[in-house]
């Protein structure tokens, strides 16, 4: 047996956004849910962050987050960097970021799920936003048990 980690042990998705304080918060904790639920917990790693972290995620978030159960409260807006991002198989941005394939490299599965921000929406449309990510998390999770 190698030393070296085989790259198909471990899938790394990474979710991100400029603020890592709405969309990509919400991305993630779908995804550490769907992780869990498809008992994938030592198969799938999960990154999440910004290109410029607010200070705090959004109230917003926090609120309609806690209306399905899950509690973000705790989170911290951090930075991704280009390495983390060049780690991973799936790197989904928000609609807000600049990056690009040749970025992070032809191996990385890149999409743009183009979300609009809710930092500052009313809560209707916040819960929008949050119901688009849950199902985009969950398409995701499916393709990555049809593929791996």
């Amino acid at each position: 047996m190698s030393s070296t980690t085989d790259p198909t042990d471990t899938i790394r998705i990474a979710f991100m956004c400029v603020q890592n304080a709405g969309r990509s918060q919400m991305s993630t904790a779908f995804a550490e849910h769907e992780r869990a639920e498809r008992n994938l917990g030592d198969r799938v790693e999960i990154l999440t962050g910004g290109t410029h972290p607010a200070d705090s995620v959004h109230d917003e978030v926090i609120e309609v987050m806690d209306e399905v159960g899950i509690d973000i409260s705790d989170r911290q807006p951090r930075e991704i960097t280009l390495d983390e991002l060049r780690s991973c198989e799936y790197v989904a941005t928000m609609g807000c970021s600049t990056l690009d394939v040749g970025d992070v490299g032809e191996e990385v599965d890149v999409r743009d799920w183009a979300l609009d921000d809710p930092d500052g929406q009313d809560l209707d449309r916040v819960r929008e936003i949050r119901d688009e990510i849950e199902r985009r998390v969950g398409a995701l999770f499916e393709e990555v048990e049809e593929t791996h």
